[in-house]
């Protein structure tokens, strides 16, 4: 894959350099090629010149875009926003003309003539060598821009739009990642990873080359050597509760025909430009195939996930005097945790560990967003991806992240082949948690469910 990119980037770098030649000797000047706004060069390519010369202004684009600062990015989006949206003129006459005589020809013509401009214009972009890995850095100033200026959501949507088509999963190729993968990766594997720090190399190398540890990501042609979402796996026994023993590289390995469990321990994103653009329930699934294929012996699959959102929604409880959720000897109990010191107190631990495990199952299957989602984003990520929430475990990451999200908590999900559609429709179509009985069974009060037959 490297080879052919290399091949087809040299080729287009030519081209390029060509069409720069061809505008240096067009009409305009050398001083006035200079002058010419960001915006006037996209007015320019949209025009539709020669490929040559085409790959030259995009290129150029490109590389004046890459040295703006923040205010003038934002200027540009405006631009983008304003100047590149769909013709007015021209859409205006597909809707006359559909009105008239409804027909598939009219329909195609109100669709071509609704879509903005500046889609086309990311197109175009697109031709110039390294162009794909420029915008997806594009988009990433874009949203970074988006809390402040909501207006700038519709170009933000295009990005997305035409993302999930260049990102089709039809492109994408999975990769086991390994000692013997070459060096430029593996230093991106430790700055990407997301969810479990990677210390250092000898880290790196404990959740690569052990024989019970495995490692996978998706990479696209046209971002070489560039993970797009990669996951960890560890091969056990059970499904575990804590990530500590998973991470500890003094631990003695299994022999990966004796495992039973494939536990992802770690997802991570690695271009963050490319959010909303999904290929996560895809990856899951094609590492269950992957690994299933290489250990007959696997069974179970299930992940060991933060709750990045739990320890946030329960301080908003703990400060709001009102809150139905807890009670008086609830906040009595999670005083204990105003201590710096009550993670290394053993009885402190086993007295929360009920009471952090119920409300867990309240802020899964109770607590929502305005939406009607879920609050948790990593609930949102594996419920949606067709995954159920299997189990919870408090006291499950002591580290200091773990206590700052989550007061220690974490969960695992499972991946059933044959449920993840279903489960995923029951999130997707209902906002529906499917959860196993073992949690639901955490809930108190009226949220509690109730036996069919009552009991003595």
């Amino acid at each position: 894959m490297t080879s052919n990119s290399s091949f087809f980037g040299d080729l287009l770098n030519s081209i390029a350099d060509r069409g720069r030649a061809l505008l240096d000797r067009s009409g305009r000047s050398t001083g006035a090629t200079r002058a010419a706004t960001l915006v006037e060069r996209c007015q320019e390519l949209l025009s539709g010149k020669g490929e040559a010369s085409g790959v030259a202004l995009a290129a150029e684009v490109l590389s004046r875009y890459g040295q703006m600062k923040t205010g003038e990015r934002i200027a540009f989006f405006e631009s983008l926003l304003e100047v590149f949206g769909p013709d007015k003129e021209r859409l205006e006459k597909a809707i006359a003309a559909y009105s008239a005589k409804p027909g598939e020809a009219a329909i195609a013509e109100l669709h071509a003539a609704s879509e903005p401009r500046r889609q086309e214009l990311f197109r175009r972009f697109n031709m110039a060598p390294g162009a794909t890995a420029e915008l997806v850095r594009m988009r990433e100033h874009l949203m970074d821009a988006l809390p402040r200026r909501k207006d700038l959501t519709p170009v933000d949507s295009d990005f997305t739009h035409l993302f999930s088509s260049w990102f089709n999963r039809g492109f994408l190729v999975l990769r086991r990642i390994d000692w013997s993968t070459p060096a430029n990766v593996l230093e991106k594997i430790i700055r990407y990873e997301a969810v479990h720090a990677i210390r250092d190399w000898n880290d790196l190398r404990a959740r690569v080359d052990s024989p019970d540890r495995h490692c996978y990501a998706f990479f696209h042609p046209a971002l070489v050597d560039e993970p797009l979402i990669f996951v960890e796996v560890a091969l056990m026994r059970e499904t575990p509760g804590a990530i500590a023993p998973i991470l500890d590289q003094s631990r003695e390995p299994i022999a990966p025909g004796t495992a039973t469990t494939a536990v992802f321990y770690s997802i991570s994103n690695c271009q963050r430009g490319l959010g909303g653009v999904s290929f996560g329930n895809f990856l899951i699934k094609q590492v269950v195939e992957e690994i299933s294929r290489e250990i007959p012996s696997l069974t179970t699959f299930v992940t060991l996930s933060p709750v990045p959102g739990f320890r946030k929604w329960l301080d908003a409880e703990r400060r709001n005097a009102d809150s139905t959720v807890l009670t008086a000897a609830d906040r009595e109990l999670l005083a204990l945790t105003d201590s710096a010191e009550w993670t290394e107190q053993d009885a402190v631990r086993a007295e929360l560990s009920s009471l952090m495990s119920a409300l867990s199952a309240h802020y899964f299957l109770q607590a929502k967003t305005p939406k009607g989602r879920p609050i948790d984003p990593v609930a949102r990520f594996h419920l949606g991806n067709g995954a159920r929430l299997e189990r919870i475990n408090p006291m499950g990451d002591l580290s200091e992240k773990g206590i700052a999200q989550a007061y220690g908590t974490m969960v695992n999900y499972r991946y059933v082949l044959a449920d993840i559609e279903k489960n995923h429709e029951a999130f997707a179509a209902k906002g529906e948690v499917v959860a196993s009985t073992a949690v639901k069974k955490l809930l108190r009060g009226e949220n509690a469910p109730r036996a069919l037959v009552p009991t003595q």
